[in-house]
């Protein structure tokens, strides 16, 4: 009845989808501040163990515990305090307890996860490949502010999105088998090619390979056909973004800007677009 119901209403299966991202959203929130963090202490703790130096486990850390405070005064944030986007509205964003200013980056990652489903929903409909674009879209937007935050694509987050990829063309959800493998493959070495070449030509490191994975997770789950694609859409907001920064920020152009961001951009528009896109710029091609 509720599938009936969703199959005959798309702005109910539009709505239902923005509601679900405003609570995924929530979640995304602690993972982007919680992940890097659990990873330092996991390296921390290896370099002791290797250095045969003792280690303080200190405190759990995970993305459940300890529950949410306000790192302000360390109140324990309630239920109702942790509504999505309502909570920072009716608490004018602050703190219930203290005062202190919640930063707006909180409601406003909410807000762009509630409205990224709800166009997810509108271009895909109700179906598998919904609630698998979907769970994508959720990664990206993680990997997306933790690469700004830190500069870092989290192999907790690329690897099991590249073998989900792979598993996904077994049953030609959004690409074959084959197209699939391929597209894994020559994501990854497109760029490490790219690598190799800066730092044999500059002597520097160019990018990460966490930006190899992310390139490889999207031909894992669209084919190899839609890498060009990508790959020009992430370099050319890449450029423009990078030279707007430069030259009415003043930022220095010895500092690295991260592309992670942007490949996970462009991966998420050619998700939903890239056949359009692709078939309109084979059309001007053959035309010019």
């Amino acid at each position: 009845m509720t599938e009936q119901l969703l199959y005959g209403h798309p702005l109910l299966l539009i709505s239902a989808a923005a509601v679900l991202g405003l609570m995924i959203g929530s979640f995304l929130n602690v993972v982007i501040y919680r992940l890097p963090l659990m990873m330092q202490r996991s390296w921390r703790l290896q370099c002791q163990e290797l250095l045969e130096q003792p280690s303080d486990q200190g405190e759990r850390f995970n993305l459940a515990v300890p529950p949410s405070r306000c790192p302000g005064c360390g109140h324990p944030i309630g239920a109702l305090e942790n509504i999505p986007l309502i909570s920072f509205l009716l608490q004018r964003g602050r703190c219930s307890h203290c005062q202190a200013k919640i930063s707006v980056r909180y409601p406003a990652i909410e807000l762009l996860t509630a409205i990224i489903s709800g166009v997810v929903a509108w271009q895909l409909g109700l179906g598998w490949p919904l609630l698998f674009a979907l769970l994508l879209s959720w990664a990206l937007i993680a990997l997306t502010f933790i690469d700004f935050d830190h500069q870092l694509l989290p192999d907790d987050i690329t690897l099991p999105l590249l073998w989900l990829g792979l598993l996904l063309s077994l049953f030609g959800l959004f690409t074959d088998m084959q197209s699939s493998i391929i597209g894994a493959a020559a994501g990854y070495l497109t760029l490490w090619s790219v690598y190799q070449l800066f730092k044999l030509v500059t002597g520097k490191e160019g990018m990460g390979y966490g930006d190899f994975k992310l390139l490889a997770v999207f031909g894992a789950w669209f084919g190899w056909q839609v890498l060009p694609v990508v790959i020009l859409l992430s370099s050319l907001v890449g450029a423009v973004v990078g030279v707007t920064l430069i030259l009415f920020r003043g930022r220095d152009r010895q500092l690295p800007i991260p592309f992670g961001p942007y490949l996970a951009a462009a991966g998420w528009i050619a998700m939903l677009w890239g056949d359009h896109i692709t078939r309109g710029y084979w059309r001007y091609m053959t035309q010019s």
